[in-house]
């Protein structure tokens, strides 16, 4: 991502969890293999109160590769209703030209071959409003019963991660906040060098950049469509290591002439803890 000056000027934080962006990437972590007990208990919980909503969702959040864009826009950051009206406003050029990447990577080497698409995936392509209905209703009721019980943990580890930025930028500008967000980012003025499972560049031009940080992320994760407003994505910081000290540490140290990021785990049986009291109570599952 490669920034100039107005760009660091307008480089800001969400101001909470993002329930879209949530909604889509718990897609994701729902069909992990991993065992960790609470997610093993989140899972049967979404598993067993949201089947219906899973079998128009899991075909459109593949469990890697490319998503439609138009799942996660913009407007979600206001609440689940604002993104979702966002999502059945659509223009129908994006819905055909996103639904067709995502068809398309279905038949590349890596992805395996698949049959046609379902008639209802043709449908949302064109744009037909009982379509774009039924796309809202799965990922307000998915979302509603796989991610509401547990909402208010995500919110606290989202707000948690977002204070800490906040401060390193108060305290030290743009750039120092930046150098907190490693492994997986790591900050070379006037570049932001982002692991991605492909190769590529972001010119920010002046738009600036929003960025996300979220409870299910597991990875850096960004807008194909390099048209739409830049957003950055990433994992919010697990308790442990999102201490005000290391924040601070991670956004003054210089190496061999260059700031080291911060090292965040990825998410494991410590960042779901709160999960397993929560869903473990709600499915009668033992721990």
């Amino acid at each position: 991502m490669h920034f100039t000056a107005e760009d660091l000027n307008r480089t800001r934080i969400a101001e909470g969890a993002d329930p879209l962006w949530e909604t889509v990437l718990s897609l994701h972590r729902l069909r992990e293999s991993r065992t960790e007990p609470a997610l093993a208990a989140w899972r049967r919980h979404a598993a067993r109160h949201g089947p219906g909503p899973l079998r128009l969702l899991l075909p459109l959040v593949p469990p890697r590769g490319y998503f439609p864009d138009f799942l996660t826009p913009m407007a979600g950051s206001a609440g689940v209703e604002p993104g979702l009206e966002a999502v059945m406003t659509t223009p129908r050029h994006r819905l055909r030209t996103e639904i067709g990447l995502l068809v398309g990577q279905a038949h590349r080497p890596g992805h395996g071959q698949h049959a046609a698409p379902p008639s209802w995936m043709r449908s949302l392509a064109d744009g037909e409003p009982a379509a774009l209905r039924a796309l809202a209703r799965s990922l307000r009721t998915y979302h509603h019963t796989a991610l509401g019980p547990g909402w208010p943990l995500i919110g606290q580890r989202v707000e948690a991660d977002r204070t800490l930025r906040l401060h390193a930028l108060r305290q030290d500008g743009t750039e120092a906040m930046l150098r907190t967000l490693g492994p997986e980012m790591r900050w070379r003025r006037p570049v932001l060098e982002v692991t991605y499972p492909r190769d590529g560049d972001l010119r920010l031009e002046g738009r600036g950049l929003l960025l996300v940080p979220s409870y299910f992320c597991t990875n850096p994760v960004t807008f194909v469509d390099t048209e739409l407003p830049p957003v950055l994505v990433y994992p919010a910081a697990p308790p442990a290591e999102a201490a005000p000290e290391r924040v601070a540490g991670a956004a003054s140290r210089t190496g061999t002439g260059h700031a080291e990021g911060l090292r965040l785990r990825t998410y494991g049986s410590g960042a779901l803890r709160g999960f397993q009291t929560r869903f473990g109570s709600l499915t009668g599952t033992r721990f």
